[in-house]
């Protein structure tokens, strides 16, 4: 490898968008780029164009994707797009010495201890303990979830699929809606909510419950605070969406024990701004009987950075 070869491939390979950079000697980002991941036909076809498109003479010797799928063997399969790829024969296609493939959420973690205080806003009070267990989530295309602890100062990512768990109403407006959604699936799980296809789900069934018409809105268009003015299921679904965040988020800051702080990862919170400051996240992260004054010193962000799985996913290239 010469020096002015580029130490790895980094990739943060999502089921709507993917993005894909070099890392250079000096540990910068290079040639940063951003597919519609429907526009090709699998993973490998994507990092080919990807080089094709570059001027480089060498091609990166590692790489460290960060998938939304879960990751449990040589076979990786999409849960919100229809790709399905071999780490091995990926490897082999692209003569990697190594390939280190982990779920997109995993990297968000491994981002944290990076992130500097203009990286992230904070949503309500709380400071976090030093040292303590980090969880991540966010909706986009699905819902991710992931923690970060640290053994003897190091920190160690868990990965997991807690997007599927089960959702759970805590209101009777709430009820009534995922009634409707389990007339539709088997199983309705926090993803079928919180998610951008999830806001879609939310609108729809608070259309059929007011007897209003459903329009054929987009979930950009179902958080658009002007078309809420218009179209007042948009605004209530948002609301309802951010409400329900906070009750997951409180969920998994109890399961791990997130003393560190829950941070919200995805596309579509940080474009919410204001709203998600006043929405009632915050008061349904807390609101857990007996444990409420356990979350209110939990602090929550939202990760405004943009690309932080990239930074994730750089930081594992030197783990390698």
């Amino acid at each position: 490898m010469t020096d002015d070869a580029p130490r790895g491939l980094i990739g943060d390979i999502g089921a709507t968008n993917s993005r894909l950079a070099l890392v250079e000697p000096d540990g910068s980002f290079a040639q940063i780029r951003v597919f519609p991941t429907e526009e090709f036909s699998g993973l490998g076809d994507m990092i080919e164009a990807y080089f094709a498109s570059k001027a480089r003479a060498h091609k990166p010797p590692r790489a460290v994707l960060a998938v939304a799928s879960p990751i449990t063997g040589d076979k990786v399969i999409f849960t919100n797009a229809p790709w399905s790829f071999s780490i091995d024969e990926l490897r082999r296609r692209f003569g990697f010495e190594r390939l280190h493939v982990i779920n997109d959420f995993a990297a968000n973690a491994f981002a944290i201890p990076q992130l500097e205080s203009g990286d992230r806003m904070q949503i309500g009070a709380g400071e976090p303990a030093e040292g303590a267990t980090i969880g991540v989530i966010g909706p986009g295309s699905g819902l991710g979830v992931s923690a970060l602890t640290f053994s003897n100062g190091r920190p160690v990512l868990v990965q997991g699929e807690g997007g599927h768990v089960t959702m759970a109403a805590t209101d009777e407006r709430e009820s009534a809606v995922l009634d409707l959604m389990r007339q539709r699936y088997e199983h309705v799980s926090a993803e079928r909510v919180l998610s951008g296809p999830g806001l879609v789900n939310l609108y729809a069934a608070l259309c059929e419950l007011s007897g209003e018409r459903q329009e054929d809105f987009s979930p950009a268009q179902i958080t658009d605070q002007h078309m809420g003015e218009q179209y007042p299921r948009t605004r209530e679904a948002t609301a309802m969406f951010c409400a329900m965040l906070g009750t997951i988020a409180g969920n998994l800051a109890l399961t791990i024990g997130a003393r560190g702080g829950v941070y919200i990862a995805g596309g579509i919170v940080p474009r919410l701004g204001a709203r998600f400051i006043e929405s009632e996240f915050r008061a349904r992260f807390e609101a857990k009987g007996r444990f409420r004054n356990y979350l209110t010193k939990v602090p929550t962000y939202v990760i405004t950075r943009p690309f932080a799985a990239l930074l994730g996913a750089a930081r594992l290239l030197d783990e390698q």
